[in-house]
């Protein structure tokens, strides 16, 4: 059987935790340990996870290093066979973990497994059936906004794991160093993806693993449309080759140029400037917490 830590990163998140952490409670997988980071709270996160989950082991870092260097850190103090990242705005079904547990264990060629992301305040609705490349390798959540009857209920192989409530097999997580903390947050799981596919491991969707998510609850509006727009040029720097800009070049110009126009139309609106913002400092390669 394949243990497995759950990988909490957290940043004033008290106000989700406990619907995210009695979730874990109520779990069938027998063997996994929970481990929240604390990313330099001032809501009393750490005085709740003390008083209220003394089973939780808290790693206090003191202040905010991003998702990416905080889910690293998670995973450095486990040895379990899966790291198991997910948000803190989530609500998980009692089966979750035992399902990605089992695809891992029934895929040895596979590195991670992603769940099944649901809407929190609309269960039919889905946020993803695993991450996908769009239209000018732009990175996708497949099956996004589509009301769930089903169409996504089959395992699969997928690009990537969304790291809301991805599961990395230890091996492969241990090969690729996990998360780039140059991204500090954002498309973090995407580029661990692309890499994951390059060195040859595979990914699967588990659809049994079900996942309830809150959007953007800890980190949304003008700070998600700046570290997207920076990490998606970013990823799109380190990571393309010459054959893909043969194939795909055309495309891709033309997709970052439809998110910079977008922008444009909208600029009075600070998410549009922020995207810009992050745009820009993709193309000049800066990296860490810039927002």
């Amino acid at each position: 059987m394949l243990s497995a830590a759950v990988i909490i990163a957290n940043w004033n998140g008290a106000r989700h935790l406990r619907v995210c952490l009695d979730s874990l409670r109520r779990q069938t997988h027998p063997q996994f340990e929970v481990i929240v980071v604390d990313n330099g709270s001032s809501d009393g996160s750490q005085r709740l996870l003390a008083e209220e989950y003394p089973e939780v082991r808290v790693l206090a870092l003191g202040e905010n290093l991003g998702f990416a260097a905080a889910s690293n850190r998670g995973a450095q103090a486990s040895e379990a066979d899966i790291v198991v990242m997910l948000n803190n705005d989530t609500e998980v079904e009692p089966g979750w973990l035992a399902a990605l547990c089992q695809a891992l264990a029934d895929h040895p060629e596979a590195g991670a497994a992603a769940s099944k992301m649901l809407l929190f305040d609309r269960r039919d609705v889905l946020h993803s059936a695993g991450d996908r490349l769009g239209p000018g390798l732009m990175p996708q959540n497949r099956g996004v906004w589509e009301v769930d009857r089903g169409q996504y209920d089959q395992q699969t192989e997928v690009f990537g794991a969304c790291g809301g409530a991805a599961a990395y097999r230890r091996a492969m997580w241990d090969q690729l160093g996990g998360f780039d903390e140059r991204l500090f947050m954002w498309l973090e799981d995407v580029d661990l993806a692309w890499r994951a596919q390059d060195a040859g491991w595979k990914c699967v969707f588990v659809p049994e693993a079900r996942v309830y998510h809150h959007l953007s609850a800890t980190g949304g509006g003008a700070t998600a449309s700046y570290y997207v727009g920076r990490n998606t040029v970013l990823i799109h720097r380190w990571r393309l080759t010459a054959a893909d800009w043969r194939r795909h070049g055309g495309a891709i110009l033309a997709a970052h140029a439809r998110v910079v126009s977008d922008a444009l139309r909208a600029w009075r609106g600070e998410a549009a400037r922020a995207r810009l913002r992050g745009v820009w400092d993709g193309l000049w390669g800066h990296t860490g917490k810039r927002a």
